[in-house]
This record gives C-alpha cells, sequence and structure tokens, in this order.
C-alpha cells in the first residue's frame, strides 16, 4: 500500500502526521476535527499550511488554490513560526512554535484562562527567540504574523488593555518574565512578518478560523 500524509487543521493537535494512526490520534475524540490524507509530504504541507476549506467538502472541486508557490519563494524555510490562538475575547489561551518547511512542533505551551491572541503572539515570540538561544542558532529568523506582538517584543514592553485578575494571574506572571527576559538578552534573530495574504496562513497556525 502506497504511503500516504495526512493533515489535520482541527484536532487534539494539528499538523502533519506520516501515518494514519498518528493522525487518528489527533481527531480521535475531537468533535468536527477537519483532516485529509494526500499522496506527498510536500502536498501534505502545502495543504496545512493553506485552508482546509480549499481541500475539504464540496467546495474543494470548484476552488482553486490562491496561494502560488511563486509568491511564496521568499519565505526563509530554515526558520521557526509561532502562533497563539484564542477561545473568546479574552478567552482560553494557547501559543506554539513549529519548523516553518515541515510545520513540525517545537513547543506548545497553554491553556491559560482570560488571555488574548496579542498576548499568546508576544509569549510565543519571547519563548521562541529563548529557544533558538538555547539551542545556539543565533540568526535563525523566527516568523509571526501579529505586527503589534512584533512592536511588543521590539520595544520590550506589553501595552495590552487585558485586565489583571486572579484567573489570569498566571498569564501575566509569564508576560512580566517575558519583559525581563527581553531586557537582559540581547539577539541578532530576525523577526520577520508572515504575509498571509501572499503566503497562506501561517504554519503554526491552529486551524480554528
Amino acid at each position: 500500500m502506497a504511503k500516504k500524509y495526512y493533515v489535520v487543521w482541527e484536532g487534539n493537535n494539528v499538523g502533519v502526521f506520516d501515518s494514519w494512526p498518528k493522525c487518528q490520534a489527533q481527531i480521535k475524540g475531537y468533535p468536527n476535527a477537519k483532516y485529509k490524507s494526500f499522496k506527498t509530504k510536500e502536498a501534505a504541507v502545502a495543504a496545512y499550511h493553506g485552508n482546509f476549506s480549499d481541500f475539504i467538502g464540496t467546495s474543494a472541486k470548484k476552488k482553486k488554490p490562491v496561494i502560488s508557490e511563486s509568491a511564496r519563494a521568499n519565505i526563509v524555510w530554515k526558520s521557526i513560526a509561532v502562533d497563539a490562538a484564542c477561545s473568546g475575547n479574552p478567552g482560553d489561551l494557547e501559543y506554539r512554535g513549529v519548523d516553518t518547511k515541515t510545520a513540525d512542533e517545537i513547543f506548545r505551551i497553554g491553556v491559560f484562562k482570560k488571555g488574548t491572541n496579542n498576548v499568546g503572539e508576544f509569549l510565543a515570540l519571547v519563548h521562541g527567540l529563548a529557544y533558538l538561544q538555547k539551542i545556539k542558532a543565533f540568526d535563525m529568523p523566527i516568523y509571526s504574523d501579529s505586527r503589534t506582538a512584533m512592536a511588543w517584543v521590539r520595544n520590550k514592553k506589553v501595552k495590552t488593555s487585558l485586565k489583571r485578575s486572579k484567573v489570569n494571574e498566571e498569564l501575566f506572571q509569564l508576560i512580566e518574565r517575558g519583559e525581563k527576559w527581553l531586557k537582559a538578552n540581547t539577539y541578532k534573530n530576525p523577526i520577520l512578518k508572515w504575509e498571509t495574504k501572499a503566503w497562506g496562513e501561517i504554519p503554526a497556525d491552529f486551524g480554528r478560523k
């Protein structure tokens, strides 16, 4: 039997998986999971970076991909990408970082109560920078699709309207740790803006839109 690769856009964990058992573990018990098999890893990775609606259901036959490979030629694939997901605003928050080329998950943190997406994006960037320092990848770029989070990192200060409470105290402590890390450390890693309109969803996207 020919090998297949499986994309999970919505599930217990999202990404590209190289076997049905691994895929099945991500969709088991997850209501309305969104997934599909592909014949090659390249096709699966490209699909994961795109929009699941282009590949699932009857609309898949009618729609044409709007993201071209030529548009994605400017992506620095030897990099990591980060993103956050928040159920509500504020709501349950988590963030993660992945290998930009393969979408393999590097870290995933959460869930935190009463957070916002921008806060998660900031924490993901700081976590990513600290990770790159740890593995001595001092020049490797890191992608984010949040200009707000990029500005907060650049200014070493989070300017959020989120109110601090007992429920999200842990989250605010992480914010303070992130600001402290930025002030205490220097880094050369370029923080690059992920151009969603030209390239599709950032590889670290949680697929919950």
